[in-house]
């Protein structure tokens, strides 16, 4: 296992503030995983061809000052097209607090990439489910880890990975870690891909999260996905925001929404998945690309606290509820 420690002394936090009254965001203890995967095409991820590029990504596993249990479930954060950011310590912190490890998952900087959002061609949308697997199967070895309790949740990009890593078809060809996760909380997915059983899922549960001024990743299409998910009785729930513009839950985002410069968007386009793992502009009937005029610019992102204070209640009713 590639792995090394960050010890945090002899004491940990939580015994050095023991008489402080917030150890909100104290983490008692953080290790610093390497993880091996592959950086592969969104063809190559959807026939199973494990011919691609090998890479070593990095992630960071944060214990909390006060463990909810003696073996601790762990919160998979996993980031959007800017990478590591704000959103992703906030909810680190905020998990730390009720007793939660989390597992911060840098899928780009590994690959010589900090932003993707102008260039979305640089690396396979697909490719970030496979390094979520890839994680799990290393922390699933882990003596202090519940991995029975392995929570997938992601942002955008990131979000679009704790979606369909859901999928049973995606789980039987990439997922080697012997467990899955327990279940999947996308915040504003991209949900206008369609792929061949993207109905069936492995039964976790899926809280969706997405707010209706999403002009990045428009909340219509994860309706739509969402209402195939219901038809199909797979076990999901979607929860919209009055506001919630995209990347809402950041500390930085600003009021109003500001655009975010030549990030490219496929709000406009319907991809289908066809034969052999293409994925087809369903408007020209071409296999897709980012060159196509369906793809635009310039969409915002933004800051609603009223959306992520609703949003984080939600999620902790449901990991009490899922744990208890």
């Amino acid at each position: 296992m590639f792995y090394k420690s960050i010890l945090i002394g002899t004491l940990s936090l939580a015994s050095i503030f023991s008489n402080a009254s917030d150890l909100t965001g104290v983490s008692a203890r953080s290790e610093v995983y390497a993880v091996p995967s592959l950086t592969i095409t969104d063809q190559q991820f959807l026939i199973g061809d494990k011919n691609g590029r090998e890479v070593t990504i990095g992630g960071i596993l944060r214990f909390p000052p006060k463990p909810s249990s003696l073996k601790l479930p762990v919160i998979f954060l996993l980031h959007g097209s800017s990478g590591m950011g704000a959103n992703i310590d906030f909810w680190s912190n905020h998990f730390l607090s009720k007793g939660y490890a989390t597992f911060s998952l840098d899928a780009f900087t590994g690959r010589g990439l900090t932003v993707v959002g102008p260039n979305q061609a640089s690396l396979g949308r697909l490719n970030m489910i496979l390094d979520s697997y890839r994680a799990m199967e290393i922390l699933a070895k882990h003596p202090r880890l519940d991995s029975t309790k392995f929570i997938m949740m992601g942002f955008s990009r990131g979000g679009q990975a704790a979606l369909f890593s859901s999928l049973q078809r995606f789980n039987d060809t990439w997922n080697k870690s012997g467990v899955q996760f327990a279940a999947h909380i996308p915040f504003y997915a991209d949900c206008g891909t369609s792929y061949i059983g993207d109905e069936r899922t492995t039964g976790k549960p899926i809280q969706m999260h997405h707010g209706k001024s999403d002009d990045y990743n428009p909340l219509e299409s994860c309706k739509s996905y969402f209402t195939k998910l219901k038809t199909a009785n797979q076990n999901v729930e979607l929860y919209e925001y009055e506001f919630g513009p995209h990347a809402f839950d950041s500390p930085l985002g600003t009021t109003p929404p500001s655009v975010s410069k030549d990030a490219q968007t496929v709000r406009a386009c319907q991809i289908v998945e066809k034969a052999n793992g293409l994925l087809f502009n369903a408007d020209t009937n071409q296999e897709f690309k980012y060159s196509d005029a369906c793809v635009q610019l310039n969409p915002h992102v933004g800051k609603d606290e009223e959306a992520t204070t609703k949003a984080a209640d939600r999620i902790d009713a449901f990991l009490l509820s899922l744990f208890k």
